[in-house]
């Protein structure tokens, strides 16, 4: 008799979804269709308020890759999971993420874009303090505190829509300019989902959460809740906010490519290369290429998921280790996992042929094609080649280099749940890029001289030679030369330290103080009682002045009295 597990059936479940909607995506792209939907939810007298769900290609396709991945992660789960004692809060969490992104995806309303951008925010901070101890709260925290700063601008942008009586994105397609400010709030909304400058701090310490949460994670759903708004916001943000959103995504890139080079946490490197790729995927949209930022946006969402899980299936052997100094030689005990990794790391510098090479080598040649100052074209590419030089770099390290550790891990490929969830995303990862841009891009249109069209290749094949230079050589604070230059590098330019310790960089004394006290004590430093007791110690200063020093004090008058009559 065949018995089917949970994991199976939730597993097919969402892959049937999955093929589903990406039928009917295809059909809409092809037909120029979409469809609303109106769901009246409460009426009451002449007041009807209404659920209101947009099915456009775009909603349907984004939809299914992010069922079919998190199919895959329920699935790696299985196994990933195995002996969690919480297991059925740990299935109902995720269940919770992807509803709340599906109401996202879905949503043509502020309000109930809200409700799937707050239930994102909120759900991710039960699944990052997950594992129960100081790290994961401090990280929880940081993650939930950032993502409220774009809460909140979003609210603030439903309360100025009141006075266009709608909350849709029907009552934008006027491009009026008083919808400036409404367009300004979401996109710098979007900065704080997507870990933008200056708040890219909490994707990093995001990874404190189970493996399973990362890949769902920095794959397709809450990292790119902010990039999916701005796409459907293609026409709004267009008055003036591109020039900001191309400084800041260039200088994204940038710092989280420098900060994975001198990373050696596994996690923190991938998550480092998420943060990367959403700024190039921001910066597409600065330039106006939304369809390609969605294009990049789903070959992402594929690759990435499948660095993680082949990740968490290294980490799993090695019994939660993450320190790639004390790993090596998978290539001959864990052959299949390897090249998982091998794939989607090489998917992910932009290999060609593969599904990242098609998404950003278009986003390369069109930024050539366009008008662009020459720094934002050179700290791309400079970008471009960090993202090959820390993939090649962590390929060496885990894929290569001989054991460290020998003899305390028990790796093997094995032909269980994990290693079987990985199957159907390396097929997407190298074959989806290619159909996709068939499908639904039109590259006919991209003319460059001989010298631009082999400038990607050529960066690439840099990156590749400082990438296999940085992992031969050993960077030791103590005997280089210039080690602060190098912990700003590693450290995302003090980001960290600055999003969550914030008083010990105030210039004053004040600042240390207040941290040395704790979390329980700055309110009464910096409070009534703190203040009461500043007052208390001045005023009994001066009393002793003023009874003890009679001398001083006549000879400070006595002082005060020659200065006078020199004056005059």
């Amino acid at each position: 008799m065949f018995v089917i597990s949970m994991w199976n059936l939730i597993f097919l479940i969402f892959f049937s979804l999955s093929t589903l909607l990406f039928l009917l995506s295809l059909i809409m792209v092809n037909l120029s269709i979409s469809f609303y939907f109106s769901w009246n939810i409460f009426s009451w007298g002449a007041t009807d308020i209404n659920m209101i769900f947009l099915l456009d290609w775009v909603s349907l396709m984004f939809l299914s890759f992010v069922l079919f991945i998190s199919g895959s992660v329920f699935y790696y789960s299985g196994e990933y999971m195995e002996g969690e004692i919480n297991i059925s809060r740990f299935i109902f969490l995720l269940a919770s993420f992807v509803g709340s992104m599906g109401l996202l995806i879905f949503s043509p309303n502020l309000i109930s874009i809200l409700l799937g951008w707050d239930g994102l925010g909120l759900v991710s901070y039960c699944l990052v303090i997950y594992y129960q101890n100081y790290k994961s709260l401090n990280a929880g925290t940081l993650t939930v505190l950032s993502n409220r700063v774009g809460d909140v601008l979003i609210l603030i942008g439903i309360v100025w829509m009141i006075n266009f009586g709608d909350w849709s994105f029907v009552a934008w397609m006027g491009k009026n300019q008083s919808l400036i400010l409404v367009s300004a709030l979401i996109v710098m909304a979007s900065l704080t989902k997507s870990a933008q400058i200056p708040f890219s701090a909490w994707l990093p310490a995001a990874m404190a959460a189970p493996t399973p949460v990362s890949s769902l994670v920095h794959s397709s759903t809450l990292v790119t809740a902010g990039i999916y708004l701005v796409i459907r916001l293609g026409w709004v943000y267009d008055f003036w906010m591109n020039e900001m959103l191309m400084i800041l995504s260039v200088l994204t890139m940038f710092m989280a490519g420098l900060g994975a080079c001198f990373e050696f946490d596994l996690k923190k490197i991938i998550a480092l290369s998420t943060l990367s790729q959403l700024g190039l995927m921001m910066y597409s949209l600065s330039l106006g290429l939304v369809k390609v930022a969605l294009f990049h946006l789903l070959m992402h969402a594929l690759f990435k998921a499948l660095l993680f899980m082949s990740a968490g299936c290294i980490i799993h052997g090695f019994k939660g280790w993450q320190d790639i100094r004390m790993m090596g030689n998978m290539m001959i005990s864990l052959p299949f996992i390897s090249s998982c990794f091998v794939v989607s790391n090489l998917a992910l510098s932009g290999m060609p042929f593969l599904a990242g090479f098609y998404s950003k080598d278009m986003i390369l040649e069109l930024s050539l094609m366009g008008e662009l100052n020459i720094i934002s074209l050179i700290m791309l590419f400079l970008s471009t080649g960090l993202t090959v030089a820390y993939t090649f770099r962590l390929i060496y390290y885990m894929v290569r280099r001989d054991y460290v550790l020998n003899g305390s891990t028990n790796l093997s490929d094995g032909w269980g749940i994990m290693v079987k969830s990985c199957l159907g995303l390396v097929m997407f990862s190298i074959f989806f890029g290619a159909l996709i841009s068939w499908l639904t891009m039109d590259m006919s249109s991209i003319i460059l001289p001989k010298s631009l069209k082999n400038l990607t290749l050529t960066v690439c094949i840099l990156g590749l030679i400082l990438g296999y230079s940085m992992s031969q050589s050993s960077f030791s604070f103590s005997k280089m030369k210039f080690s602060m230059m190098i912990w700003l590098s590693g450290s995302m330019w003090f980001l960290p330290y600055l999003s969550s310790q914030p008083m010990t960089f105030l210039p004053l004394k004040t600042g240390s103080e207040i941290m040395k006290a704790g979390d329980m004590g700055w309110l009464e430093l910096m409070g009534g009682q703190g203040m009461n007791n500043y007052i208390n110690n001045v005023s009994l200063k001066i009393q002793i002045l003023s009874t003890n020093s009679l001398k001083m004090f006549i000879l400070l008058m006595w002082i005060i009295a020659m200065m006078i009559m020199f004056i005059y």
